[in-house]
Parts: C-alpha cells; sequence; structure tokens
C-alpha cells in the first residue's frame, strides 16, 4: 500500500490549499480523532494538509496526500473517527417504548423484522387509497365527460406536492427518529383517505339527470344537466385536490425514510430484500383497491340499457360505497399508528451493522462522515451541491425516472390496447390490465432485491444486472408486436353500411329517421358480425331483455347474416356487447407482457440499493430524496399528460359529448396502439440502459486510480482483485 502512493507536488498542494471549502459546511474532528493525531497538532503545515486531505473531494479537490507520514496519521485519524461514530450510532439504540412507558414484554418486538410488517401494512394502505383514488377519477372524468386538462389537478397534486417537500423532509427527517416520522405518515394516510370519502359521505344530488331509450325512433335525452351538478363536481374537485396534498406529504416519509431506516437496521446484503418487500407491498395495496373499487364503476361503463337513469333516488346506490372503501383505508392506515410510535431511533445491533458496512470494501466517501451538516438552509444547499456533483448519482437518478415513465406509460395505455385490440369490455380489459402489470411489477421488484442480495453483488454487479435485465425487456418487446388481432367491422368507422353509408360517418341512410346521438356509447353485435355504436345507429326498434343478455329486434341497418329465435319465437338482429374477434391470441399476450413487466421490474430495486452505496450513509436520505424530486420532475410530473396525448394520437372515432362537453374516444387504430405500446417502453428501457451505462463508465475510473488514493487494507486488496 505504501509503495503505492505517490507524492503530490509542492505547488500543486499549496493550489489546493487554497481552495476554500463548501460554505455551510463545518469540517472538524471528532474528540477521538484529535487525540489520536497529538503527534501532528505541533506541526502546523502536516495539520493543515490532513485537515484538507480527509475532506472529499467534491468539496476540497483534494484526493492524494503529500508523503507516507501524513497518510499513516490520516488512518489513524479516520480510525478513532470510525470507533466515535460507532459510539454515536450505540447511544442512539433504545428501547421499544410508547413515550416514558417502557415495557419488558415489549422488547422483543424491537427488531426490524416487526417494524418491517406494520410498515408493509402501512404501505399496503396508502396503495389501496392510490387504486381507488385513481379508479374514482377515472369514472369521475367519464361521468362528467371531463377533458383530460380538466383532471389533471386532482391526478397530478401527489407528485407536484411530494416533490416540494422531498428534500426537506429527507434531510431533516433524516436526522431525527425516523419510525415517528413514519408514524405521522400513517395519520395523515388515513386523513388524506378522510378528505377522498367526504364527497361521496355528503351525498347530493352530483349526477347527471338523464334518461335514455337508445333504440331507433325513440332515441331522446329526458332532462338536463342538474344545477347541482356544479356544486358537486367543485367539492369532488376541491376535496380531491387537498387529499392528494395530504398523501403526497405522507408518502415522503414512507418512501426515503423508511427505506433509509432499512438499509441502516440489516446488513448490507439484505436491504434488497426487505425493499423489495415494501415495493410489493405498495403494488399489492395498490392492486387491492383496485379490485374493491372496479364493483362501483361497472353499472357506469359502456353501459346497454336501454333506460339509462342516474336521479339520485334512482339507481345509483353503488355510488354511495366509495367513502365506505376510503374509510376502510384509513382505518387500515391508522392501524399502525401506535406500533409505529414505540419503535426507538435506531434498532439494536444497528450500530454493529454500521461499523461492519464501513470496513467493507467499496464504502463510499468514508472520510465524508465526520463533516458536521448544520440545520440552515446554507447547509442543506451545500449538501445538495455534493450531490449534484456526483455525476454517478445524478446518472442512476435519471434511469430510476425513464423507470418509472414506463410504469406510467404502460399504465396509462395497456387497458385500452387490451379493451381495443381484443374486443373485451372496459371492465374486463381493466381487471386483465391490473393482473398482468401489478403482480407482474410486484414479482420483478421483489425478485430483483432477492437476486442481488443473494448474490451479494457490488455497486458495479449492480449495474450491470439493470442494464442486463433491461436488454432482456426489450428483445421480449419485440414480440409483442406480432401478438395483435385484426379488427372486426364497425359500422361507420372500418365498414361502409353495406355500401350505403360512408367511412367516419355513422350515420347512413337506413338509420337517418332515427335521430341517433353518439352521445352514448352502447356497441351492439349485428347478426352480421358487424359492431354498431348503438341500437340506435343499427336502426334496430324493439328490444328484449332474457337474463343478462340484451337481445334487439327490427333492426333496418341489419340485413345479412343468419337469424336466431329466442325463447318467445322471435328472430333477433342484434346483442348487446363486442362482436367476437375470433382471437385466441389473448394468453400469448398476457404471457409476453408479464415476462416482460417482471424483468421491467429487476431494475426498481437495484436502481435504489445502487443510489444508497454511492453516496456517504450521512446522505443517504437527502441522496434519496433528490432523487425522488428527479423521479417526479422528469417522470411522473409529465409523464401521464404526455402518455395521455400520445394514446389519444391513435383516436379513430370520438363521441360528441352531453352537456356541451368534450366527448370521449371509443374506438382505436390498433396497429397504431400496437406499435405506440411497444415504442413507448422502447424508448424509456432504452433510457435506462443509457444512464445506467454512463453511469457505469463514471462509477469504474476510481477503480483505475485507487492505488493513488487512501484506502483501507481490506480495501485496497479488494479493488486489486476486481471485485468491486
Amino acid at each position: 500500500m505504501a509503495a503505492a502512493r505517490v507524492e503530490v507536488e509542492p505547488k500543486a498542494a499549496q493550489e489546493a490549499a487554497q481552495v476554500p471549502p463548501a460554505e455551510g459546511i463545518k469540517a472538524r474532528m471528532t474528540q477521538n480523532a484529535q487525540n489520536a493525531g497529538k503527534a501532528e497538532e505541533k506541526s502546523p503545515p502536516e495539520k493543515k494538509l490532513l485537515v484538507q486531505n480527509i475532506l472529499p473531494t467534491t468539496v476540497m479537490g483534494v484526493g492524494h496526500f503529500r508523503n507516507l507520514r501524513q497518510a499513516r496519521a490520516e488512518g489513524k485519524a479516520l480510525k478513532s473517527l470510525s470507533t466515535s461514530l460507532r459510539e454515536r450510532d450505540e447511544n442512539l439504540e433504545g428501547p421499544c417504548a410508547l413515550g416514558c412507558i417502557v415495557s419488558a414484554c415489549c422488547q422483543r418486538f424491537n427488531n426490524i423484522r416487526f417494524f418491517m410488517i406494520f410498515y408493509c401494512i402501512l404501505l399496503i394502505s396508502q396503495g389501496m387509497i392510490f387504486g381507488l383514488v385513481d379508479l374514482s377519477i377515472d369514472h369521475f372524468q367519464k361521468v362528467y365527460h371531463l377533458k383530460a386538462t380538466e383532471i389533471l389537478a386532482p391526478s397530478l397534486t401527489y407528485d407536484i406536492s411530494s416533490c416540494l417537500v422531498a428534500i426537506l423532509i429527507a434531510y431533516y427527517g433524516g436526522r431525527g427518529n425516523r419510525p415517528r416520522w413514519i408514524a405521522v405518515s400513517s395519520i395523515l394516510v388515513g386523513m388524506g383517505s378522510l378528505l377522498f370519502s367526504y364527497p361521496y359521505l355528503t351525498g347530493g344530488d352530483y349526477q347527471l339527470k338523464i334518461e335514455i331509450e337508445d333504440i331507433c325512433q325513440a332515441t331522446k335525452v329526458i332532462g338536463t344537466c342538474q344545477d347541482a351538478l356544479p356544486s358537486f363536481k367543485s367539492k369532488y374537485t376541491s376535496f380531491f385536490i387537498f387529499g392528494q396534498i395530504v398523501q403526497g406529504i405522507a408518502g415522503i416519509p414512507l418512501y426515503i425514510l423508511g427505506i433509509t431506516f432499512l438499509d441502516d437496521s440489516v446488513d448490507r446484503y439484505s436491504s434488497g430484500i426487505y425493499l423489495g418487500l415494501g415495493e410489493a407491498s405498495t403494488m399489492t395495496g395498490y392492486a387491492l383497491g383496485i379490485a374493491i373499487g372496479a364493483p362501483q364503476v361497472q353499472t357506469f361503463v359502456n353501459s346497454t340499457s336501454s333506460t339509462y337513469t342516474t336521479e339520485n333516488n334512482g339507481g345509483i346506490h353503488w355510488l354511495w360505497t366509495w367513502w365506505i372503501d376510503f374509510l376502510l383505508a384509513a382505518f387500515i392506515a391508522w392501524s399502525t399508528l401506535i406500533p409505529l410510535s414505540c419503535f426507538p431511533h435506531s434498532i439494536p445491533g444497528t450500530a454493529r451493522l454500521k461499523a461492519e458496512k464501513r470496513k467493507q470494501p467499496g464504502w463510499p466517501d468514508a472520510r465524508l462522515e465526520q463533516l458536521e451538516f448544520g440545520t440552515t438552509i446554507k447547509d442543506l444547499f451545500a449538501s445538495v451541491m455534493i450531490l449534484m456533483k456526483n455525476q454517478v448519482f445524478v446518472c442512476l437518478a435519471l434511469s430510476r425516472a425513464t423507470e418509472n415513465l414506463l410504469v406510467i406509460g404502460v399504465s396509462e395505455f395497456l387497458p385500452k390496447y387490451i379493451e381495443n385490440q381484443y374486443e373485451l369490455t372496459p371492465t374486463v380489459a381493466a381487471t386483465l390490465a391490473g393482473l398482468v402489470l401489478f403482480p407482474g411489477g410486484a414479482i420483478g421488484q421483489l425478485l430483483g432485491g432477492v437476486i442481488i442480495s443473494k448474490l451479494e453483488m457490488s455497486c458495479k454487479a449492480i449495474m450491470r444486472f439493470v442494464m442486463a435485465t433491461s436488454t432482456i425487456t426489450l428483445i421480449l418487446l419485440v414480440f409483442i408486436v406480432f401478438v395483435r388481432c385484426e379488427r372486426v367491422q364497425f359500422a361507420g368507422i372500418t365498414e361502409n353500411y353495406e355500401g350505403t353509408g360512408q367511412l367516419g360517418n355513422l350515420t347512413a341512410p337506413c338509420n337517418s329517421q332515427c335521430e341517433c346521438s353518439s352521445s352514448f356509447y352502447s356497441t351492439i353485435c349485428g347478426r352480421d358480425n358487424v359492431e354498431y355504436f348503438s341500437p340506435c345507429f343499427a336502426g334496430c326498434t324493439d328490444t328484449k331483455i332474457f337474463g343478462s343478455r340484451r337481445l334487439y329486434y327490427n333492426c333496418s341497418c341489419i340485413t345479412k347474416g343468419l337469424s336466431t329465435q329466442d325463447d318467445q319465437g322471435d328472430f333477433n338482429d342484434a346483442e348487446s356487447g363486442k362482436c367476437d374477434a375470433k382471437c385466441y391470441k389473448l394468453p400469448l399476450f398476457i404471457a409476453f407482457f408479464f415476462s416482460t413487466i417482471v424483468f421491467a421490474g429487476f431494475s426498481g430495486i437495484p436502481g435504489t440499493v445502487a443510489i444508497l452505496r454511492i453516496v456517504s450513509e450521512e446522505q443517504h436520505s437527502l441522496a434519496l430524496g433528490v432523487a425522488f424530486v428527479i423521479l417526479r420532475i422528469f417522470g411522473t410530473i409529465p409523464g401521464p399528460l404526455v402518455f395521455k396525448m400520445v394514446g389519444e394520437s391513435s383516436c379513430t372515432f370520438r363521441d360528441t359529448g352531453i352537456c356541451g362537453s368534450a366527448g370521449s374516444c371509443w374506438i382505436y387504430n390498433k396497429t397504431k396502439m400496437a406499435y405506440l405500446l411497444v415504442g413507448i417502453c422502447f424508448l424509456c428501457k432504452g433510457l435506462t440502459i443509457f444512464f445506467t451505462a454512463v453511469a457505469f463508465c463514471i462509477y469504474s475510473r476510481p477503480t483505475k486510480e485507487s492505488t493513488n488514493t487512501l484506502s483501507s487494507p481490506g480495501e485496497g486488496k479488494s479493488k486489486r482483485k476486481g471485485t468491486n
């Protein structure tokens, strides 16, 4: 090791000595380190060089030592510093207690496993709320025929609010009792859920008062938009915005402080498993929220009833159960409040684990641990600047942002894609998309964390793993393009009413007398195996209900095909619902896409672990906070709007809307949708590989110069062997 070190030129050392430290950060040795270096204190020039060289290169710009004697002195100082840090960590360990109440039987629960149980329960509850909110907002948009821009406020408030407070909570919360911060999050999660439930809880005539007969010569709208409609719309929007703000603030301690607490409380190669369990819990909660909320929107979506009414005393009792779902999620969140409040600042054994991590090879910026960061805003800005000068960190943060772009793009696109590609109802398509996305994502996140933990991957190995799994994801995406179906004939869109009409126009001579409205999409399948926008546009004048089936008769636009006889001896012309596409590729598509989502999820937890590995221990929380802001700015905030606009570009037919509002898109170009879906995934995964590759190349540079820098004997030996 001594022979490997080189001297710094005197002139260069003098120039480096003139570089001032970052403003607001006070670098000082601990008391033990000062005692260990008493011999060096008698030589002012040597002490000056020692203090300068122990600062990280991002602050001082000096990475070499002048001579062997000074290097040995610094080694003693760092060893003494390590002892001091361990003593500090041991002082932070405490018993399981609720305030000043300490119970002996409670101490058996004072370990990371029981903390993980309550932490996962809280994550599941917020995941449920995410699912319910997304479902409710989507339903609200369809009921009131809102534009995409009108729904942005309640949709994006969570991301914006969490982005604004992420760095502050990460910086100051990371210095305090993190379990207590997470306990506060449980309170806020429950409060936010109650805010979401309030518009439904108060009730009122908040729906459109509309009655429709969807058959020919009787199609009419009875009544208009109620006067109470704007009041509910305003109430819904305002309370959902407030709820999203509260949820956004609550999420920061959960997804930043919770991660760093888990990482500190387990050994270096076990954190991936625990973080994977946490991410899988959130996705499980989201899927659970979709499952319990989906039955409440089935009545509205793609209704084919001949009389569609939404009067307050009529058929909307199912809407009133929204508040029950939100109340259930709040109760689950609040059930974790007392248990989480009992955990100490650090779990017993944390000091020992941290000391072992500091001794392991490749531990980053060990000398940064002796920097004392203050509580002023200047200190905060200086700390952030240190991170932003870390090019590897910035690249890994951008890689995480592109990963989330992929999740957002697929979440926006997949339900519509399955619905239109395989001729399914919106409810069935959304269910299948959920079965593909959330279990696949949860399995991928969990397996990604388990693999890097069991194989004890170094930081460079983790980056290789992310690039390899992302490449496999791109290969699987290629096959998805070919797993698609041809669309069935649709009257007025792909078929021109047997030559009597025009493409792009739903009205033809056979239904011109019906005065049909395109405001209500109620698709039927004729005996000619052609789909019609509604029974009215098919010219049907009679209808009957047999169990769950609705049949239509005397349809003037349907003249071909075999007619079947019903139970009463009449011959029907059409049946409610979509026509059978006679495409049997759906199972193959589900298998391919599920595998793609699993491999795509492999990158999530390894990306987070890599960020924790390349920054100092004292900056773990702040690093995740800054990465969280980058993720929001480049991922979750612009992502939904961009992908929604891209998806709408494949729209083939949009209805006229009701009450003067914009209509919804009901029919899409299948081929264009397939290429858009694969293109979005390709772009996001390609950017993930690019940013990770750049981070890998930058991270590899210091290892070539490891012989010129100070390192512990174990670290230098490890680097020479190439284990890093």
